[in-house]
């Protein structure tokens, strides 16, 4: 017998109102869309204000990341919404000033950098694997994953474990900004920044300007240990010292804010949804739960034995695939452009979804279905080339996908090994589109120690 599908949002109506729209896209981004993009190569979307175009065909993908990156800077209408939070981090920013903050970044995330970082990936996990309480009752999972993951991002880029009373205050003002600010803005919708700030939700830029603030507390108290010579070997210490090879400077305090709030947002956010999702696949499908906890109970620890997690790896890829963190990417076309024998004209919006293209019916077999021995299959090695982009591609590919790959294997591992996980059959989780793909009404499971 076949095994069910795992849950993707009800697609629209093929034909609704402008103003039907933005009243779906308002409430989740992911069942605003018909159903009809889960096969189409491009569809065109059109607003008194400008033209968008979702683009499936890989080729054309491959153009407008991988080819002419510099002519798709990353749309100001994504941008706008997480300004408050994030100022001119290398998430918005783009040209010159983009190239520089990548030139300060990427050494720290190179591959020597992620040896360093395994400790406190390790360790985070196996403090949340302690954490945690078994019994009878089902509990929301993804409280439980959020909580882990800041702490790896607490322990890798700053050396303090979440328990520490700054971190602590970070993580819980992050739960609030996480579900009071979608990842699109109603103002996409809309000409001109000036636009943006009266759709923000109530308490949104309040609770911002608290992340900010003990952001740049931390970030204030490693600068004095790097002048004393005291500060340890961390993520933080090796980007604020680190200098631009072409201008000789390093980040200021401001800039350094900028970038540690997208570290926690893209580290500590992804991270979580992913790691949620992972969790209630293998609860849904426990032959392959049984395989990573057979994995998990051999696996030494170190850095090297992550060669052993290959079937863990191949779990995490799959969910990645069924449940991109990061459901669509916005670039805007500045100059002329001919898609699919259509006009783009500067400034139309072109949007790719990883949540479309993962599950499209003309590039996937079994789309929708959870199957992770596709990973190890020849036969999907150009499909997985042509439509696997959970972390972007090109130039902008994530900084941090290295991380995060190491991280959910690490992460996963640390749990399988102590528990065994088990769904609620009376609460299907529903994905929806927050700042990250997260579920209406959360991810229940019930866990019991091995």
């Amino acid at each position: 017998m076949t095994e069910p599908h795992p849950p993707k949002p009800q697609a629209r109506a093929d034909k609704v109102s402008l103003w039907q729209y933005m009243r779906l896209f308002r409430r989740d981004i992911l069942s605003a869309q018909p159903a009809r993009l889960y096969r189409a190569w491009m569809a065109e979307f059109r607003t008194p204000f400008f033209r968008s175009y979702m683009i499936n065909d890989p080729d054309l993908i491959r153009y407008v990341l991988n080819e002419s990156p510099d002519a798709f800077p990353k749309s100001d209408r994504i941008g706008a919404g997480l300004r408050p939070l994030l100022g001119d981090s290398v998430f918005l920013t783009n040209g010159d000033v983009w190239k520089r903050q990548r030139r300060i970044i990427d050494p720290a995330f190179e591959g020597g950098r992620l040896r360093d970082a395994f400790p406190g990936i390790l360790a985070a996990g196996q403090a949340g694997a302690e954490r945690m309480t078994p019994g009878s009752d089902f509990q929301e999972i993804e409280a439980i994953t959020s909580h882990i993951a800041a702490d790896v991002i607490f322990r890798t880029l700053f050396s303090i474990p979440i328990e520490d009373e700054t971190a602590t205050q970070v993580f819980a003002a992050f739960r609030d900004y996480q579900r009071s600010q979608p990842i699109l803005n109603l103002a996409a919708f809309l000409p001109g920044p000036k636009w943006m700030p009266r759709f923000f939700r109530r308490g949104t830029k309040q609770t911002a300007r608290e992340i900010r603030r003990l952001i740049t507390r931390l970030t204030e108290d490693r600068l004095t240990l790097i002048a004393t010579g005291d500060a340890p070997d961390d993520l933080a210490t090796k980007i604020l010292t680190t200098k631009d090879p072409k201008t000789d400077q390093t980040f200021t305090l401001s800039e350094m804010v900028d970038q540690v709030a997208i570290f926690f947002l893209a580290g500590h956010e992804t991270s979580a949804s992913a790691l949620a999702w992972t969790l209630y696949l293998l609860a849904q499908y426990p032959n392959w739960q049984d395989k990573a906890a057979a994995e998990a109970a051999d696996f030494d620890g170190s850095f090297a034995g992550l060669s052993t997690l290959k079937q863990t790896r191949d779990i995490f890829r799959e969910a990645l695939r069924l449940y991109p963190p990061v459901p669509m990417m916005v670039r805007e076309a500045t100059k002329d452009e001919v898609f699919r024998k259509r006009a783009v004209k500067p400034g139309a919006q072109v949007v790719l979804s990883p949540w479309h293209l993962q599950r499209h019916t003309r590039i996937w077999t079994d789309p929708d279905g959870f199957d992770p021995g596709r990973w190890q299959d020849d036969a999907n090695k150009q499909c997985i080339r042509d439509a696997y982009l959970p972390f972007s591609s090109g130039p902008r590919v994530c900084i941090g996908a290295g991380f995060a790959m190491i991280e959910g294997v690490v992460l996963l591992a640390a749990l399988l090994k102590a528990y065994r996980f088990e769904p609620d059959p009376a609460r299907i989780p529903v994905p929806a589109a927050h700042l990250t793909v997260r579920s209406q009404n959360g991810i229940w499971l019930r866990f019991a120690r091995r």
